[in-house]
């Protein structure tokens, strides 16, 4: 599904409860996470429906490195010649995006949360099981804006990986907060603002942590890596997830 305008100049990909964004303006576009390999003919029709050229993408940034996010980036990179951009600390992560070692068991995990089940199935429909890595990662530099279009202020929110950061675009009231914060946690079919759950999160205490970083963007909106947008605020989206606490 493609969703245009889920905040000014941003525009939503979604498949099999898997999220990744555009952000246009007079530059170009600027993909934001790299969703599941299925993903790849929705980005080529999102981008015609926008008028755009595959030339005109100017940077694929990760959020972070996990599998689900890192879907189609050698594609882009490889046959379009995209600079891919991530946190160095999920520079290992991002050339190999099943390695890492989250706080509980993610394969067990879910058989204790039925409801993830089917959504962790339509996940693997769509490649997740078949992602490859980004070979050259090209560091993000944080707290600044980066020279991209949209010109999106990195924020380095670790817990969920050790590279986890968010995107804010304070000129448009929006943060994309990849799954520092989700409002659909796959791993245990939870709705609402929250963090991802210890199947899929290297450290819980951490991520709940780093909800202070998502509240300080003072974004209106909030655009996750899983989920619907949330519109009442960052700070909202955070109190809320807070009181939801570690699962």
């Amino acid at each position: 599904m493609f969703t245009p305008h889920v905040a000014d100049g941003i525009h939503r990909i979604t498949h099999a409860h898997v999220n990744c964004y555009l952000v246009e303006d007079d530059d170009g576009v600027t993909l934001v996470d790299a969703g599941l390999p299925s993903m790849w003919p929705m980005l080529l029709a999102a981008l015609e429906d926008r008028g755009r050229r595959p030339d005109q993408v100017r940077a694929l940034v990760l959020t972070h490195a996990h599998f689900d996010h890192v879907g189609f980036a050698r594609r882009a990179q490889e046959e379009w010649g995209v600079p891919v951009l991530g946190h160095p600390a999920d520079a290992r992560l991002a050339a190999h995006p099943y390695r890492y070692r989250p706080e509980r068991n993610r394969f067990l995990y879910p058989f204790g949360h039925p409801r993830s089940l089917p959504l962790l199935g339509r996940m693997a429909a769509a490649g997740a099981l078949a992602v490859k890595g980004v070979r050259d990662l090209s560091p993000l530099e944080t707290g600044t804006a980066l020279p991209v279009p949209g010109r999106p202020v990195v924020v380095h929110t670790p817990g969920h990986t050790d590279g986890h950061c968010i995107l804010d675009l304070p000129d448009r009231g929006a943060v994309l907060s990849g799954d520092a914060l989700v409002t659909l946690d796959p791993y245990t079919g939870r709705r609402g603002p929250q963090i991802v759950a210890a199947a899929a999160t290297a450290d819980t205490t951490v991520a709940l942590d780093s909800l202070d970083a998502v509240a300080a963007t003072g974004a209106g909106t909030v655009l996750p890596g899983h989920g619907d947008r949330w519109t009442q605020g960052a700070e909202a989206a955070a109190r809320h997830a807070r009181a939801v606490g570690a699962h």
